[in-house]
């Protein structure tokens, strides 16, 4: 499988209501391998929650506040980023998944609300996870884990207090660290 560098992008939130929806696509980007995500009109507390969550269970995971998604995507582009926009009304990720999966890097755009008629436009590929209705949460999960066929999970993050090691049953977690 080609090393893929993967980023996302957030945009808009309903105030209030999104703020942990917004943080699960968060938690989402950054279990299922992405390295960065930017977010436009965000609580100030979610980035907070993931800088905890790296220095507990380690990685480098980037959250970066954005004024201009627009700006992102363009300077992105520049970069050599194909633009993934995820949409019910894309192409069939099961039509689509292994052609991305020959992309060197993607940026992913998850909207919260109708997002701007322009990012189809802008996206190299428009992508539907089914046609109906549902979470931009799974949609994330499931495109990030199509395209990297399961090898996100078996990366390692580094200057982890806390892992978890898999077990039949019960709960099983090595402690590099006491708690205060």
């Amino acid at each position: 499988m080609i090393p893929m560098e993967i980023e996302v992008v957030r945009i808009g939130q309903r105030v209030v209501r999104d703020d942990r929806v917004t943080t699960h696509v968060a938690l989402v980007a950054r279990a299922f391998g992405s390295n960065t995500i930017f977010m436009t009109e965000v609580n100030p507390d979610i980035k907070d929650t993931l800088e905890k969550i790296n220095k507990t269970w380690g990685g480098n995971f980037l959250i970066e506040f954005i004024d201009n998604w627009k700006s992102i995507i363009k300077l992105k582009k520049e970069n050599g980023f194909k633009i993934v926009h995820l949409s019910m009304y894309g192409e069939k990720i099961d039509e689509i998944q292994s052609e991305l999966r020959t992309e060197k890097k993607l940026l992913v755009v998850v909207g919260a609300e109708k997002v701007p008629r322009e990012i189809y436009e802008f996206a190299d590929y428009n992508v539907s996870i089914g046609s109906q209705p549902h979470s931009e949460v799974s949609a994330l999960a499931i495109l990030l884990d199509r395209i990297q066929q399961g090898s996100q999970f078996e990366k390692v993050f580094s200057g982890a207090k806390r892992k978890i090691i898999p077990t039949k049953r019960g709960k099983t977690v090595e402690m590099k660290e006491t708690r205060d």
